[in-house]
């Protein structure tokens, strides 16, 4: 069983930044994938970024502006958010894969002036 814990969501200018932690317990190395989601109001869920084995992917609308980066020491990953839009308000969901899928509860993130 692995317990995925989000934080560090807030509200935020447009332009500004954020950096968002998402922590996971039990037995997870660098192969098992980390990944964020986010969800919008009346939205579907939608990928963000992902990170394993040190591979990163990012949805086209991040590319440039978030960076997903990873300690596997503390079996924690980041995603740092520059250049906040407003589109980019949602809930942020971490996901980690060890034989299957484990959600975070989520945090918030808005980005208004």
């Amino acid at each position: 069983q692995v317990h995925v814990v989000e934080s560090g969501g807030g509200v935020v200018q447009p332009g500004g930044s954020l950096r968002l932690s998402c922590t996971a317990s039990g037995r997870i190395s660098d192969i098992n994938p980390m990944g964020w989601y986010r969800q919008a109001p009346g939205q579907e869920r939608d990928f963000v970024a992902l990170i394993s084995g040190g591979v990163r992917s990012y949805a086209d609308s991040v590319k440039g502006r978030f960076t997903i980066s990873r300690d596997n020491a503390w079996n924690t990953v980041y995603l740092q958010m520059n250049s906040l839009k407003p589109e980019d308000t949602g809930v942020y969901y971490c996901k980690v894969f060890d034989k299957k899928d484990y959600w975070g509860q989520g945090t918030q993130v808005t980005v208004s002036s």
